[in-house]
């Protein structure tokens, strides 16, 4: 049976927390997270976790940085799910992503309880699945709401 892989991409700090509380659903996979802060992967003892550069839109030559860090990653894991809490890495990996034919799926951050984040829109005509964590969020912005990781 072939293994099936999923990359899980969250920036650090709340990002990463938010995706640590969906690792129950990726139980049917091989799990290769990636995250901007180093040594989050050892506290929270996960075995495959690769660092990539945290990045922002004021910061055009850090995020193509991190955009070549993120393709390559994913050149190399191949995965046939990507899924990211955000922020800009990871809209670089839905987007990359689907273009590579996996399956995508974008959860906007639980802070952004009024409005979806900038990249969270940027990651809508990439996202099979884009959810925001707040029911009149995801009304107001078109997006799926299926509950909170909270």
């Amino acid at each position: 049976m072939r293994v099936k892989r999923l990359f899980a991409v969250a920036s650090g700090g709340g990002h990463w927390e938010q995706m640590l509380l969906l690792r129950e659903a990726f139980v049917d996979f091989e799990v290769h997270y990636a995250t901007t802060i180093s040594g989050l992967g050892k506290r929270d003892e996960l075995d495959r976790v690769c660092l990539m550069p945290e990045c922002n839109r004021n910061e055009p030559l850090q995020a193509l940085w991190s955009f070549i860090i993120v393709a390559f990653r994913l050149m190399v894991i191949r995965p046939q799910v990507v899924v990211s809490t955000g922020a800009l890495p990871g809209l670089f990996a839905i987007a990359i992503g689907k273009k590579m034919g996996a399956r995508t799926v974008w959860v906007d951050s639980i802070a952004n309880a009024q409005e979806m984040s900038m990249s969270g829109m940027l990651a809508k005509p990439h996202a099979h699945m884009w959810l925001s964590q707040w029911p009149a969020v995801a009304v107001a912005s078109g997006a799926e709401y299926a509950g909170s990781v909270l």
